[in-house]
């Protein structure tokens, strides 16, 4: 991720790229006022999240172009008039507790979202549909275990997943953080979704529709929608990331967040 103030071969790229759109920057290497700007103008133009900040998003359509599965800024609109808060909100929320990318790109895993697969939540899942997860644990203790853990993360998280949907679809879509926003599938019945499988191909639908994921999701709880409509950051890190949440400093980050997209919306305005 690139923004204003960074320096360096990473942001002369992001420059090249620029220019190859027209843009007609120096290529100085240092991400600017007017770097921020081109990266904005682009980002509208394109249909991006128009924050001014060079994700992996935004270098990936200036080299492989537009994404339709991408996140688009009348999204964010949209998620902020249903929660009725401002705009900078969502985008700070957006910018801190997503990451970043809702889907791998390239691999085997290609066009699939992103996900963690919890085996301790399997486990749990399993006694909810009323099957014991006794054998499981013997047999498959990477997949079904009282304790987290097992993670391989990235693209590969879907190898563990294809294999406990073997032992049970519905449980395993549902012991799985998905998307963006790394929602739990579990919550599929308290946000509206229809079956597990609803909320299986809406995550595989869009990141708009995981941006819908988490509105139902903040709806849902009206403590962290206050805490989201009071801007107190602190207690919706809280309650969104845990009580570990100071450890990464997501109260803070998500306060400058809204701080920088607020006063970049009154710019624009």
């Amino acid at each position: 991720m690139l923004i204003i103030g960074d320096r360096g071969y990473q942001v002369e790229a992001l420059q090249q790229n620029l220019n190859r759109h027209g843009y007609g920057l120096e290529t100085d290497g240092l991400y600017g006022p007017d770097t921020e700007t081109a990266v904005r103008h682009f980002q509208r133009a394109h249909n991006l999240v128009v924050d001014g900040i060079a994700g992996r998003k935004t270098r990936r359509a200036l080299i492989q172009g537009d994404d339709p599965k991408a996140l688009r800024q009348i999204d964010l609109v949209g998620a902020a008039d249903t929660l009725e808060v401002d705009l900078a909100a969502v985008m700070a929320v957006n910018e801190v507790e997503s990451r970043g990318v809702g889907f791998h790109f390239g691999g085997p895993r290609n066009n699939e979202p992103v996900i963690l697969y919890e085996r301790h939540i399997m486990r749990r899942r399993l006694e909810h549909h009323g099957v014991s997860p006794v054998a499981y644990e013997r047999s498959h203790p990477r997949l079904v275990n009282t304790a987290p853990g097992g993670y391989i993360g990235g693209h590969r998280e879907h190898n563990r997943l294809d294999k406990a949907r073997d032992l049970h679809n519905e449980a395993a879509i549902e012991s799985a953080s998905w998307g963006a926003f790394q929602i739990m599938g579990f919550h599929w019945s308290r946000l509206g979704y229809a079956s597990a499988h609803a909320w299986l191909e809406a995550m595989r639908a869009s990141e708009g529709h995981q941006l819908e994921a988490f509105v139902r999701f903040i709806e849902a709880d009206r403590a962290i929608h206050n805490a989201l409509r009071r801007h107190d950051w602190r207690d919706f890190a809280r309650r969104y990331n845990g009580p570990a949440f100071e450890k990464n400093d997501y109260d803070t980050k998500l306060a400058a967040a809204h701080r920088r997209h607020s006063q970049a919306l009154e710019v624009a305005a």
